[in-house]
């Protein structure tokens, strides 16, 4: 398909219907995408960094975690704005924005970016499971982790809300375990509010503040909320596509402040448990240890671990989802979900495995907070696009968003920018001064490092002095491309697939040689949503309306030049219509879109089931 042809999450896009409700009903049909996001706000990345912040300095960095939770409720509402209305998420938005360069940068930062995370993930559960069965080794829990890979792919089978409901429940086991751990620790309520009042202690509070904020404000989960808001199905109007955005962002606000609250339960016990008995923690399975003795309970640690492997499996299934849209955004290039979902994790596996074999398992604790800062890092090149995209007329009209968000937005920014880059200056600084391969890594580090922040400022000015020559459609297929007609040679009654992309004009074209201006064409077009599959031709929604306009407009443009055409919309799987809608056929022609057999085995293929299917003969172009 084309760059503007293919919907985001294809296979759950516009599958919950919200039109025929009304009310409060309305609104829990728009319930959950947020809580989905909220898991990786969670996950344990976060546990590493603030058991580590509370263990260290108290109570004093709860107020970066309220700055971030700040922050990512604003992220998160431009997120449900840009894919409720432009229908587009964020890396499709800025593949059709940036040049290929460009896009081929913010691509690799986000694929690494996801790698950090599911690291984060990967080594999390693995040191839940062995809390939870000590006769496992934190390295056979790693190993352990690949299984959980078929996880989603069985919920995602099973529909969105199916998988909705599952991240769920997961999250309340999170958020019951740490308030019942909470009410044993007995915080103090006075030193809680001071933590309220910004300010650093040292350098190395910044560090771990960095990585609170890289953990709570997540690159991923920027792409993933603009995509997953598309599940939803509502009319195309002013009105309700308000509504939408409305339903969303309450949807984000209770789930976001489920995730600060424990996110803040972590960092407060970690603070009440250690840094008051002066016992400094920076290992996740150290502090599951010392909860016993010094709360003077079991259960404290038993929760623990359980809202540990929680977090991580919950969270490494929306990481899964936002690396599926990054790579078909970004690089228009879709892999069947396993294969998706094995290459993710084996990315992550090999350094966790690699670092816990060859450093021992007390490096874990630094492994998942070095994956925190990584996702910091990356921050400024997801929101700024995003900051952007939101605020550009010609893309949004009138769902622009207002004046204050921008000033806020661009203040968020900056302040992570700014912390990011004294970070690294002063990360940088030490590793010149006290490494033996300080040559090494100025002539490799310092140079990337320049890049990325050149890339980091045109992206940030760029509007300013380019004019772009197009506007994103908001349609689903964008428009119909025009057809580039050549001579036809003779032959006899035709059925042509169409998808609407730039494809289309080779297999028609190929058709129009076969048959010339005697045979009768038929253009075919399946549709494949949850709609189109339940309901069949009683289908009536906006995307079925969208695509008849589009098979009309490409009959018309073949009668305008002389030859016979109807054209048929199928309803369900293509593999099971198209061999239905041909019988009448003798032949059919069909675009390949360039799969070889490679390609085909790693993205599957319609052309392999239909070919068994029919009795005529079959042209691929």
């Amino acid at each position: 398909m084309s760059a503007n042809s293919h919907k985001s999450l294809d296979e759950v896009h516009s599958s919950v219907n919200t039109s025929s409700k009304g009310g409060f009903r309305k609104l829990l049909a728009f319930i959950g995408p947020a809580y989905m996001i909220s898991v990786g706000y969670m996950d344990p990345g976060n546990w590493a960094t603030d058991i580590e912040g509370g263990s260290k300095y108290g109570y004093s960095l709860i107020w970066v975690l309220v700055m971030s939770n700040l922050i990512a409720l604003l992220l998160q509402s431009h997120c449900i704005r840009l894919g409720v209305v432009s229908g587009r998420d964020l890396a499709q938005a800025s593949k059709d924005h940036y040049s290929k360069f460009i896009n081929y940068f913010l691509y690799v930062l986000a694929e690494i970016a996801i790698a950090a995370c599911d690291l984060a993930e990967v080594v999390g559960m693995a040191i839940g499971i062995h809390l939870l069965f000590p006769s496992i080794s934190i390295l056979g829990g790693v190993c352990i982790t690949v299984l959980d890979s078929f996880v989603l792919l069985f919920l995602l089978n099973a529909g969105i809300r199916k998988l909705e409901a599952f991240i769920i429940s997961l999250v309340a086991i999170i958020g019951v375990s740490f308030f019942i751990q909470l009410i044993i620790a007995k915080p103090d309520i006075v030193e809680i509010s001071k933590g309220l009042i910004p300010g650093f202690t040292n350098e190395n509070a910044l560090y771990i503040a960095i990585g609170i904020i890289g953990a709570t404000v997540m690159p991923h989960n920027l792409y993933l909320h603009s995509s997953l808001v598309q599940t939803r199905q509502f009319e195309r109007t002013p009105v309700e596509i308000k509504k939408a955005i409305r339903f969303n962002i309450i949807d984000s606000a209770v789930a976001l402040n489920l995730a600060l609250f424990v996110n803040a339960a972590i960092l407060i016990i970690a603070a009440t448990t250690f840094f008051n008995t002066g016992v400094e923690v920076t290992e996740i399975q150290d502090a599951h240890k010392m909860m016993a003795p010094m709360l003077g309970s079991t259960l404290a640690p038993l929760l623990f671990a359980i809202a540990l492997i929680a977090a991580g499996q919950s969270s490494t299934v929306t990481g899964t989802l936002a690396g599926q849209i990054i790579m078909e955004g970004y690089l228009n290039l879709r892999l069947q979900p396993w294969i998706r979902r094995l290459l993710t994790r084996l990315i992550a596996i090999v350094p966790a495995f690699l670092t816990i074999y060859f450093l021992g398992e007390e490096k874990t604790g630094d492994l998942l907070v070095l994956s925190q800062v990584i996702l910091s890092l990356q921050l400024g090149f997801a929101i700024i696009p995003l900051i952007h995209f939101v605020s550009n007329k010609k893309r949004m009209g009138e769902f622009t968003i207002p004046m204050w968000q921008k000033i806020a937005s661009w203040i968020s920014v900056s302040v992570i920018v700014f912390l990011n880059c004294q970070m690294l200056f002063n990360k940088v600084k030490e590793w010149l001064q006290d490494s033996e391969y300080a040559i090494l890594i100025g002539a490799i580090v310092v140079p990337f490092m320049i890049l990325c922040l050149g890339i980091l400022l045109y992206i940030t000015f760029e509007p300013l002095f380019k004019k772009h020559k197009h506007t994103v459609s908001s349609q689903f297929h964008g428009d119909v491309p025009k057809i580039k007609f050549e001579t036809p040679k003779a032959y006899s009654s035709i059925a042509i697939t169409v998808d609407f992309s730039s494809s289309d004009s080779k297999a028609i074209n190929k058709a129009l040689q076969l048959g010339g201006k005697n045979a009768h064409y038929v253009l075919i077009h399946v549709l494949e949503s949850t709609n189109a599959v339940m309901y069949g031709e009683d289908t009536n929604d906006f995307e079925r309306n969208e695509d008849s306009e589009n098979l009309l407009a490409y009959k018309n443009q073949l009668i305008e030049q002389g030859y016979f055409c109807e054209f048929h919309l199928g309803f369900g799987r293509p593999k099971t219509v198209i061999p239905d809608l041909v019988k009448d056929c003798d032949l059919l022609v069909m675009g390949t879109h360039g799969h070889t057999t490679f390609k085909d085995l790693l993205f599957g293929t319609t052309v392999e089931s239909v070919r068994h299917k029919i009795d005529i003969p079959l042209v691929l172009v």
